[in-house]
Order: C-alpha cells, then sequence, then structure tokens
C-alpha cells in the first residue's frame, strides 16, 4: 500500500509531498520531517484516504506483523 505524506517546511508557505511504499516507510519519513521541525500537514492512501499518525502507526505494526519472519 502506497502512502503520501504532506508537509510544510519551515518558513515557507508551500505544502510539499512525498510518497512511501510502506506504512514502516512512511512512519520513518514522518520521524525524519519532524526532527527537521517540519509540520506534517495530511497522510493519505488510496485504500485508507487521510488518517493520523496514530492510524499510520497502527498499519506499519499489522504490516510488521504480515512480514514473514527471518531465520
Amino acid at each position: 500500500m502506497s502512502y503520501t505524506i504532506g508537509f510544510q517546511a519551515k518558513d515557507q508557505k508551500a505544502i510539499l509531498a512525498t510518497e512511501a511504499a510502506t506504512a514502516n516507510q512512511a512512519v520513518a519519513i514522518i520521524v525524519a520531517l519532524r526532527q527537521s521541525a517540519e509540520e506534517i500537514k495530511f497522510i493519505r492512501s488510496p485504500q485508507e484516504g487521510d488518517m493520523g499518525i496514530e492510524m499510520l502507526l497502527l498499519l506499519a505494526k499489522e504490516e510488521a506483523e504480515e512480514m514473514p519472519q527471518r531465520a
């Protein structure tokens, strides 16, 4: 499932967006954006629509549980 994260860079008016292929990648992008003091404006996916960070974290957890364990 793909995710689009919209964010606003510090001292900018434009809202930028970036794509992530998985929920776990989206969470990593959000962590990096927050560390650089950028504001998250939206998170959305074609399957889920708009969502909050809590929902994204839940989807990332479910995604991790579905991944095959490496031996």
